[in-house]
């Protein structure tokens, strides 16, 4: 069963994570890191365990992140990490947001899923903030990939004028 993560589940999530970072496939999470970001995670739970987790990020308007993908190595090969996908991309539909993106090392499981690969300078610096922290990052060798939901329509995205003097809030219209 997938559902959504709550904070009861972040010693085992870390766990998992964990156990992943330490093979150099995806970056280490710290408690706080898993607390902060929880509202975007998702787990795979079996009989009382947590045996998987995956975070969808909203980047912008019209960019998610899949993020975390993470099955406990014990439970791979059972379409676990498909599951937690599907569910990404479900969330990502409910959240009327059209492309999602990951950045990994498995390329054949998410064009198995309908990702594509793209140019990781087409992405958003915003995608690039976690890359400070990583061992990796001056010479990165992740596949970037990208799904585009057709039947999510496209978004008008406001433009924010600049914050006049005086106020602390950029306004947004619709002009």
């Amino acid at each position: 069963m997938i559902r959504n993560a709550t904070v009861h589940d972040v010693p085992r999530i870390s766990e998992i994570i964990n156990s992943h970072a330490e093979m150099g496939r995806m970056l280490f999470k710290s408690y706080q890191q898993l607390y902060e970001g929880l509202r975007d995670f998702a787990v795979f739970e079996e009989n009382g365990k947590v045996l998987g987790c995956v975070a969808l990020t909203i980047i912008w308007a019209d960019l998610a992140e899949v993020r975390s993908l993470a099955v406990d190595r014990k439970a791979q090969g059972r379409g676990i990490g498909r599951q937690l996908v599907e569910w990404a991309i479900c969330e990502a539909r409910r959240l009327h947001i059209r492309k999602v993106m990951s950045l990994t090392y498995e390329q054949k499981f998410f064009e198995k899923m309908g990702f594509h690969v793209v140019n990781k300078d087409s992405l958003p610096l915003k995608v690039w903030s976690d890359c400070v922290a990583c061992p990796k990052r001056d010479d990165c060798d992740e596949i970037a990939m990208l799904m585009t939901l057709d039947d999510v329509p496209e978004v008008k995205m406001p433009t924010a004028r600049p914050v006049s003097r005086g106020r602390l809030f950029p306004i947004i219209t619709d002009d």
